[in-house]
Protein backbone atom coordinates (compact mmCIF):
# COMPACT_ATOMS: atom_id res chain seq x y z
CA UNK A 1 0.00 0.00 0.00
CA UNK A 2 1.20 3.46 -0.51
CA UNK A 3 2.26 5.63 2.34
CA UNK A 4 0.34 8.45 3.15
CA UNK A 5 1.76 11.81 3.97
CA UNK A 6 0.27 14.34 6.11
CA UNK A 7 1.26 17.75 7.64
CA UNK A 8 0.13 16.11 11.56
CA UNK A 9 -1.41 13.09 12.76
CA UNK A 10 -3.37 13.23 15.62
CA UNK A 11 -3.57 9.80 17.69
CA UNK A 12 -7.29 9.55 19.52
CA UNK A 13 -10.71 10.85 18.84
CA UNK A 14 -11.88 11.66 22.14
CA UNK A 15 -12.61 15.15 23.53
CA UNK A 16 -8.61 15.74 23.35
CA UNK A 17 -8.51 14.59 19.79
CA UNK A 18 -11.48 16.72 18.24
CA UNK A 19 -10.56 19.81 20.05
CA UNK A 20 -7.05 19.47 18.34
CA UNK A 21 -8.56 18.99 14.92
CA UNK A 22 -10.48 22.10 15.63
CA UNK A 23 -7.75 24.52 16.36
CA UNK A 24 -5.15 22.45 13.49
CA UNK A 25 -7.91 23.43 11.13
CA UNK A 26 -8.37 26.89 12.60
CA UNK A 27 -4.18 27.18 12.22
CA UNK A 28 -4.10 25.93 8.64
CA UNK A 29 -2.44 22.84 9.40
CA UNK A 30 -2.95 19.60 7.57
CA UNK A 31 -3.90 16.81 9.82
CA UNK A 32 -5.57 13.50 10.18
CA UNK A 33 -7.01 12.65 12.98
CA UNK A 34 -6.79 8.21 13.71
CA UNK A 35 -9.29 6.52 16.38
CA UNK A 36 -9.39 2.92 16.65
CA UNK A 37 -12.64 2.23 17.61
CA UNK A 38 -15.28 5.71 17.79
CA UNK A 39 -15.18 8.73 18.70
CA UNK A 40 -15.15 9.64 22.44
CA UNK A 41 -15.64 5.46 22.62
CA UNK A 42 -14.13 5.14 26.13
CA UNK A 43 -17.35 7.18 27.13
CA UNK A 44 -19.33 4.53 25.76
CA UNK A 45 -17.66 1.49 26.67
CA UNK A 46 -15.54 1.89 29.37
CA UNK A 47 -17.80 3.88 32.01
CA UNK A 48 -20.62 2.42 34.17
CA UNK A 49 -24.16 2.48 32.59
CA UNK A 50 -25.75 5.36 34.79
CA UNK A 51 -22.64 7.78 34.87
CA UNK A 52 -23.33 11.22 34.36
CA UNK A 53 -20.33 13.99 33.74
CA UNK A 54 -19.16 15.87 36.83
CA UNK A 55 -19.76 19.36 35.99
CA UNK A 56 -23.05 20.58 34.69
CA UNK A 57 -23.64 21.25 30.85
CA UNK A 58 -23.38 24.72 30.66
CA UNK A 59 -19.25 24.03 32.06
CA UNK A 60 -18.77 20.61 31.05
CA UNK A 61 -18.85 21.61 26.87
CA UNK A 62 -16.45 22.94 24.45
CA UNK A 63 -17.15 27.13 23.31
CA UNK A 64 -18.50 26.42 19.90
CA UNK A 65 -21.37 24.11 20.66
CA UNK A 66 -24.08 23.98 23.87
CA UNK A 67 -25.76 20.89 24.95
CA UNK A 68 -29.00 21.48 22.49
CA UNK A 69 -30.97 18.92 24.92
CA UNK A 70 -29.79 19.34 28.08
CA UNK A 71 -30.94 21.84 30.96
CA UNK A 72 -27.84 24.33 31.10
CA UNK A 73 -27.51 23.23 35.31
CA UNK A 74 -27.98 19.59 34.30
CA UNK A 75 -25.37 16.66 34.32
CA UNK A 76 -25.29 15.01 31.02
CA UNK A 77 -25.19 11.14 30.32
CA UNK A 78 -22.23 9.25 29.62
CA UNK A 79 -24.08 8.56 26.29
CA UNK A 80 -25.02 12.14 25.69
CA UNK A 81 -21.44 13.32 26.20
CA UNK A 82 -19.90 11.28 23.60
CA UNK A 83 -23.00 12.07 21.45
CA UNK A 84 -22.18 15.53 21.78
CA UNK A 85 -18.60 15.13 20.32
CA UNK A 86 -19.87 13.10 17.32
CA UNK A 87 -21.70 16.26 16.76
CA UNK A 88 -18.68 18.59 17.36
CA UNK A 89 -16.41 16.01 14.85
CA UNK A 90 -19.41 16.63 12.48
CA UNK A 91 -19.71 20.49 12.73
CA UNK A 92 -16.08 21.61 12.64
CA UNK A 93 -15.64 18.83 9.70
CA UNK A 94 -12.71 16.90 11.24
CA UNK A 95 -11.14 14.67 9.44
CA UNK A 96 -11.28 11.59 11.50
CA UNK A 97 -10.76 7.85 10.23
CA UNK A 98 -12.43 5.65 12.84
CA UNK A 99 -11.22 1.91 13.46
CA UNK A 100 -7.29 2.44 12.45
CA UNK A 101 -5.59 1.52 15.28
CA UNK A 102 -2.34 3.16 15.52
CA UNK A 103 1.17 0.27 16.54
CA UNK A 104 3.75 2.36 16.24
CA UNK A 105 5.10 5.77 15.98
CA UNK A 106 9.38 5.90 15.06
CA UNK A 107 11.59 9.18 14.04
CA UNK A 108 12.84 9.38 10.65
CA UNK A 109 16.38 9.19 10.06
CA UNK A 110 17.90 11.50 8.58
CA UNK A 111 14.69 13.11 7.41
CA UNK A 112 11.99 14.91 9.17
CA UNK A 113 9.19 13.40 10.75
CA UNK A 114 8.00 10.42 11.18
CA UNK A 115 6.26 7.11 10.29
CA UNK A 116 3.39 5.59 11.56
CA UNK A 117 2.29 2.16 11.19
CA UNK A 118 -0.92 1.29 11.76
CA UNK A 119 -4.03 -1.16 11.28
CA UNK A 120 -4.50 0.57 8.18
CA UNK A 121 -1.23 0.97 6.21
CA UNK A 122 1.37 3.31 6.76
CA UNK A 123 1.51 6.79 7.16
CA UNK A 124 4.34 9.73 7.39
CA UNK A 125 3.90 13.09 9.45
CA UNK A 126 6.27 15.99 10.22
CA UNK A 127 4.21 16.10 13.35
CA UNK A 128 2.33 13.28 16.05
CA UNK A 129 0.22 14.77 18.61
CA UNK A 130 -0.98 11.54 21.75
CA UNK A 131 -4.63 13.30 22.30
CA UNK A 132 -5.24 9.08 23.70
CA UNK A 133 -5.77 11.27 26.82
CA UNK A 134 -5.33 9.72 30.73
CA UNK A 135 -7.07 7.11 30.85
CA UNK A 136 -5.15 4.18 29.24
CA UNK A 137 -4.71 1.40 31.41
CA UNK A 138 -6.61 0.62 34.32
CA UNK A 139 -4.45 0.03 37.36
CA UNK A 140 -5.40 -2.06 39.82
CA UNK A 141 -3.02 -2.64 42.94
CA UNK A 142 -0.79 -5.84 43.56
CA UNK A 143 -2.53 -6.17 47.10
CA UNK A 144 -4.86 -9.00 46.50
CA UNK A 145 -3.65 -12.06 44.53
CA UNK A 146 -5.51 -12.83 40.98
CA UNK A 147 -6.25 -16.67 42.42
CA UNK A 148 -7.64 -15.47 45.56
CA UNK A 149 -11.26 -17.02 45.89
CA UNK A 150 -13.11 -13.29 45.08
CA UNK A 151 -14.03 -12.03 41.89
CA UNK A 152 -11.73 -8.37 41.58
CA UNK A 153 -12.88 -5.60 39.00
CA UNK A 154 -11.39 -2.62 37.71
CA UNK A 155 -14.21 0.18 37.86
CA UNK A 156 -13.43 0.89 34.16
CA UNK A 157 -15.34 -2.81 33.33
CA UNK A 158 -18.30 -1.98 35.99
CA UNK A 159 -21.23 -1.49 34.17
CA UNK A 160 -24.17 -2.18 36.86
CA UNK A 161 -25.14 -3.97 39.78
CA UNK A 162 -26.45 -6.90 38.78
CA UNK A 163 -23.57 -7.51 36.42
CA UNK A 164 -21.89 -8.64 40.01
CA UNK A 165 -22.32 -12.39 42.29
CA UNK A 166 -24.69 -12.37 44.77
CA UNK A 167 -22.85 -11.48 48.13
CA UNK A 168 -20.86 -8.26 49.68
CA UNK A 169 -18.78 -6.01 47.76
CA UNK A 170 -15.19 -4.27 49.28
CA UNK A 171 -14.73 -1.03 47.28
CA UNK A 172 -11.31 0.19 47.10
CA UNK A 173 -11.11 4.15 46.20
CA UNK A 174 -13.16 6.83 47.08
CA UNK A 175 -12.53 9.40 44.40
CA UNK A 176 -15.37 10.38 42.22
CA UNK A 177 -15.90 6.99 40.55
CA UNK A 178 -15.25 4.99 43.59
CA UNK A 179 -17.83 6.77 45.44
CA UNK A 180 -20.44 7.01 43.11
CA UNK A 181 -20.15 3.35 42.37
CA UNK A 182 -20.33 2.48 46.04
CA UNK A 183 -23.47 4.38 46.35
CA UNK A 184 -25.14 2.49 43.56
CA UNK A 185 -24.44 -0.39 45.00
CA UNK A 186 -25.68 0.37 47.86
CA UNK A 187 -29.19 1.57 46.94
CA UNK A 188 -29.03 -1.59 45.02
CA UNK A 189 -29.46 -3.43 48.15
CA UNK A 190 -25.90 -4.98 48.30
CA UNK A 191 -23.55 -4.86 51.48
CA UNK A 192 -20.51 -1.99 50.87
CA UNK A 193 -17.82 -1.64 51.95
CA UNK A 194 -15.45 1.63 50.76
CA UNK A 195 -11.86 2.20 51.60
CA UNK A 196 -11.56 6.14 52.12
CA UNK A 197 -7.88 7.33 51.27
CA UNK A 198 -6.74 10.82 51.41
CA UNK A 199 -9.41 12.91 49.21
CA UNK A 200 -10.53 16.53 48.37
CA UNK A 201 -14.05 16.91 48.86
CA UNK A 202 -15.54 19.86 47.23
CA UNK A 203 -19.35 21.33 47.89
CA UNK A 204 -21.21 19.93 44.96
CA UNK A 205 -22.97 23.99 44.91
CA UNK A 206 -22.62 26.34 47.22
CA UNK A 207 -24.69 29.39 48.04
CA UNK A 208 -26.26 29.04 44.49
CA UNK A 209 -23.44 28.51 42.43
CA UNK A 210 -21.79 24.84 41.36
CA UNK A 211 -18.33 23.98 42.29
CA UNK A 212 -16.95 24.86 38.82
CA UNK A 213 -18.07 28.24 39.07
CA UNK A 214 -16.23 28.20 42.15
CA UNK A 215 -12.88 26.73 41.64
CA UNK A 216 -13.42 29.31 38.32
CA UNK A 217 -14.16 32.65 39.96
CA UNK A 218 -11.04 31.58 42.71
CA UNK A 219 -8.64 30.84 40.19
CA UNK A 220 -8.52 27.25 41.60
CA UNK A 221 -8.70 25.92 37.60
CA UNK A 222 -5.54 27.69 37.09
CA UNK A 223 -2.74 26.15 39.78
CA UNK A 224 -0.30 25.40 37.84
CA UNK A 225 1.01 22.52 39.71
CA UNK A 226 0.33 19.91 42.39
CA UNK A 227 0.83 21.22 46.19
CA UNK A 228 3.73 18.84 47.25
CA UNK A 229 2.58 15.51 49.19
CA UNK A 230 -1.19 15.88 47.45
CA UNK A 231 -0.44 13.84 44.59
CA UNK A 232 -2.35 10.76 46.05
CA UNK A 233 -5.18 12.93 46.98
CA UNK A 234 -8.19 12.25 44.60
CA UNK A 235 -11.36 14.44 44.28
CA UNK A 236 -14.73 13.01 45.66
CA UNK A 237 -17.53 14.77 43.62
CA UNK A 238 -20.55 13.64 41.97
CA UNK A 239 -23.37 14.83 39.22
CA UNK A 240 -25.27 11.86 40.14
CA UNK A 241 -29.03 12.17 41.31
CA UNK A 242 -29.04 15.94 40.10
CA UNK A 243 -25.84 16.76 41.81
CA UNK A 244 -25.22 16.35 45.53
CA UNK A 245 -22.15 16.73 47.72
CA UNK A 246 -20.18 13.76 48.65
CA UNK A 247 -20.81 12.67 52.27
CA UNK A 248 -19.20 9.95 53.43
CA UNK A 249 -20.99 9.81 56.85
CA UNK A 250 -24.21 9.97 55.31
CA UNK A 251 -23.80 7.05 53.44
CA UNK A 252 -22.01 5.01 56.32
CA UNK A 253 -25.89 6.19 58.42
CA UNK A 254 -27.17 4.59 54.99
CA UNK A 255 -25.79 1.45 55.90
CA UNK A 256 -22.49 0.91 54.38
CA UNK A 257 -19.32 0.55 55.97
CA UNK A 258 -16.27 3.08 56.04
CA UNK A 259 -12.56 1.62 56.65
CA UNK A 260 -9.16 3.07 55.76
CA UNK A 261 -6.61 3.06 52.74
CA UNK A 262 -6.40 -0.66 52.09
CA UNK A 263 -2.74 -2.09 52.89
CA UNK A 264 -2.65 -5.94 52.70
CA UNK A 265 -3.62 -9.51 51.88
CA UNK A 266 -3.63 -12.55 53.22
CA UNK A 267 -5.45 -16.01 53.61
CA UNK A 268 -8.75 -13.94 52.39
CA UNK A 269 -8.14 -11.40 55.10
CA UNK A 270 -7.25 -7.95 53.66
CA UNK A 271 -6.27 -5.54 56.75
CA UNK A 272 -6.62 -1.40 56.27
CA UNK A 273 -4.43 1.51 57.22
CA UNK A 274 -5.54 3.64 60.76
CA UNK A 275 -6.05 6.25 58.87
CA UNK A 276 -10.74 6.69 58.16
CA UNK A 277 -10.70 9.58 60.58
CA UNK A 278 -7.77 11.40 59.34
CA UNK A 279 -8.98 11.10 55.96
CA UNK A 280 -12.06 12.12 56.62
CA UNK A 281 -11.71 14.81 59.03
CA UNK A 282 -8.55 16.36 56.14
CA UNK A 283 -11.59 15.73 53.59
CA UNK A 284 -14.06 18.16 55.64
CA UNK A 285 -11.66 20.62 56.44
CA UNK A 286 -11.16 20.76 52.54
CA UNK A 287 -14.60 21.20 51.91
CA UNK A 288 -14.45 23.76 54.83
CA UNK A 289 -11.92 25.56 52.87
CA UNK A 290 -13.90 26.25 50.04
CA UNK A 291 -16.70 27.84 51.92
CA UNK A 292 -14.70 29.78 53.46
CA UNK A 293 -13.08 31.11 50.58
CA UNK A 294 -16.45 31.59 48.73
CA UNK A 295 -17.79 33.35 51.58
CA UNK A 296 -14.85 36.03 51.47
CA UNK A 297 -14.82 36.35 47.30
CA UNK A 298 -19.14 37.31 48.16
CA UNK A 299 -17.95 39.47 50.55
CA UNK A 300 -14.94 41.09 49.09
CA UNK A 301 -17.28 41.56 45.51
CA UNK A 302 -20.59 42.88 47.10
CA UNK A 303 -22.47 39.93 45.55
CA UNK A 304 -26.17 39.05 46.29
CA UNK A 305 -25.73 35.56 47.05
CA UNK A 306 -28.05 33.65 49.66
CA UNK A 307 -26.16 32.74 52.78
CA UNK A 308 -26.40 29.00 53.56
CA UNK A 309 -25.59 28.35 57.10
CA UNK A 310 -26.54 24.54 57.21
CA UNK A 311 -23.90 23.78 54.60
CA UNK A 312 -21.24 24.12 57.17
CA UNK A 313 -23.34 21.06 59.30
CA UNK A 314 -21.00 18.49 59.98
CA UNK A 315 -23.01 15.23 61.26
CA UNK A 316 -21.91 12.94 64.15
CA UNK A 317 -19.37 10.42 63.24
CA UNK A 318 -20.30 7.04 62.63
CA UNK A 319 -19.26 4.04 64.61
CA UNK A 320 -17.31 2.85 61.64
CA UNK A 321 -15.20 6.16 61.88
CA UNK A 322 -14.99 5.94 65.88
CA UNK A 323 -14.29 2.26 65.81
CA UNK A 324 -12.54 1.95 62.31
CA UNK A 325 -12.31 -1.78 61.01
CA UNK A 326 -8.97 -2.45 60.60
CA UNK A 327 -9.44 -6.31 59.31
CA UNK A 328 -12.21 -7.69 57.13
CA UNK A 329 -12.04 -11.78 56.65
CA UNK A 330 -13.82 -11.67 52.93
CA UNK A 331 -15.95 -14.99 53.36
CA UNK A 332 -16.92 -14.46 56.64
CA UNK A 333 -18.27 -10.91 55.92
CA UNK A 334 -19.68 -12.40 52.82
CA UNK A 335 -17.81 -10.51 49.90
CA UNK A 336 -17.79 -11.68 46.25
CA UNK A 337 -15.95 -8.74 44.77
CA UNK A 338 -13.26 -6.50 45.14
CA UNK A 339 -14.01 -3.49 43.08
CA UNK A 340 -11.22 -1.22 42.44
CA UNK A 341 -11.78 2.28 41.76
CA UNK A 342 -8.09 2.49 41.75
CA UNK A 343 -7.17 4.80 38.55
CA UNK A 344 -5.27 4.48 35.48
CA UNK A 345 -1.60 4.83 34.31
CA UNK A 346 -0.66 5.98 30.75
CA UNK A 347 0.85 3.30 27.68
CA UNK A 348 2.57 4.91 25.48
CA UNK A 349 4.39 1.68 24.36
CA UNK A 350 3.42 2.70 20.45
CA UNK A 351 5.06 5.76 21.00
CA UNK A 352 9.21 4.84 19.95
CA UNK A 353 10.66 8.17 20.33
CA UNK A 354 12.82 9.92 22.95
CA UNK A 355 10.13 11.73 24.98
CA UNK A 356 9.66 9.83 28.47
CA UNK A 357 10.95 9.72 31.77
CA UNK A 358 12.43 6.52 33.49
CA UNK A 359 8.74 5.49 34.44
CA UNK A 360 7.49 6.16 31.42
CA UNK A 361 5.82 9.61 31.81
CA UNK A 362 5.97 12.15 29.15
CA UNK A 363 8.66 14.63 29.43
CA UNK A 364 6.70 17.85 28.20
CA UNK A 365 6.07 21.48 28.93
CA UNK A 366 2.46 22.01 28.50
CA UNK A 367 2.08 19.40 25.57
CA UNK A 368 5.40 19.96 24.21
CA UNK A 369 7.74 17.03 24.00
CA UNK A 370 11.39 17.30 24.94
CA UNK A 371 11.39 15.20 20.84
CA UNK A 372 10.98 18.03 18.61
CA UNK A 373 7.33 17.04 16.93
CA UNK A 374 6.22 15.01 19.02
CA UNK A 375 2.80 16.42 21.21
CA UNK A 376 0.70 15.27 24.19
CA UNK A 377 -2.98 16.50 24.87
CA UNK A 378 -5.43 15.46 27.57
CA UNK A 379 -3.28 14.94 30.65
CA UNK A 380 -3.88 15.72 34.22
CA UNK A 381 -2.24 18.96 35.09
CA UNK A 382 -1.10 19.63 31.34
CA UNK A 383 -0.66 23.23 32.31
CA UNK A 384 -2.68 23.90 34.85
CA UNK A 385 -5.75 21.71 36.86
CA UNK A 386 -8.35 21.89 34.22
CA UNK A 387 -6.56 20.38 31.77
CA UNK A 388 -7.54 17.47 31.62
CA UNK A 389 -11.30 18.38 31.78
CA UNK A 390 -13.38 19.12 28.49
CA UNK A 391 -13.48 23.19 28.99
CA UNK A 392 -9.34 22.56 29.55
CA UNK A 393 -8.47 20.22 27.11
CA UNK A 394 -9.73 22.56 24.85
CA UNK A 395 -7.84 25.62 25.44
CA UNK A 396 -4.63 23.07 25.82
CA UNK A 397 -4.65 22.47 22.50
CA UNK A 398 -5.32 25.90 21.14
CA UNK A 399 -1.27 26.30 22.85
CA UNK A 400 -0.22 22.58 20.99
CA UNK A 401 -1.85 23.81 17.80
CA UNK A 402 -0.42 27.07 17.88
CA UNK A 403 3.39 25.73 18.34
CA UNK A 404 2.86 23.50 15.57
CA UNK A 405 1.56 26.31 13.59
CA UNK A 406 4.45 28.20 14.31
CA UNK A 407 6.78 25.49 14.09
CA UNK A 408 5.67 24.76 10.28
CA UNK A 409 6.30 28.73 9.34
CA UNK A 410 10.18 28.32 10.35
CA UNK A 411 10.48 25.12 8.62
CA UNK A 412 9.12 27.19 5.53
CA UNK A 413 11.35 29.60 6.00
CA UNK A 414 13.85 30.42 3.48
CA UNK A 415 16.24 33.02 2.91
CA UNK A 416 16.71 35.27 -0.36
CA UNK A 417 19.69 33.44 -1.47
CA UNK A 418 17.73 30.42 -1.81
CA UNK A 419 14.25 31.67 -3.39
CA UNK A 420 16.97 33.22 -6.22
CA UNK A 421 18.14 29.72 -6.60
CA UNK A 422 14.81 28.38 -6.42
CA UNK A 423 13.34 30.70 -8.97
CA UNK A 424 16.30 30.41 -11.46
Amino acid sequence: MPIEKTDTLVVGAGQAGVAMSEHLSNCGVPHIVLERSRIAERWRSERWDSLVANGPAWHDRFPGLEFSDVDPDAFASKERVADYFVEYAKKINAPIRCGVEVKSVSKNEGRKGFTVETSDGTFEANSVVAATGPFQRPVIPPVVPENADVLQMHSSAYRNPDQLPEGAVLVVGAGSSGVQIADELLQSGKRVYLSVGPHDRPPRAYRGRDFVWWLGVLGKWDAAALDPGTEHVTISVSGADGGRTVDFRRLAHQGMTLVGLTKSYENGVVTFQSDLADNISLGDENYLSVLDEADAYIARNGLDLPEEPEARAIATDPACVTNPLLELDLAEAGVTTILWATGFAVDYSWLKVDAFDEGGKPNHQRGISTEPGIYFLGLPWQSRRGSSFIWGVWHDAKFVADHIATQRKYLAYSSAEERQLENA
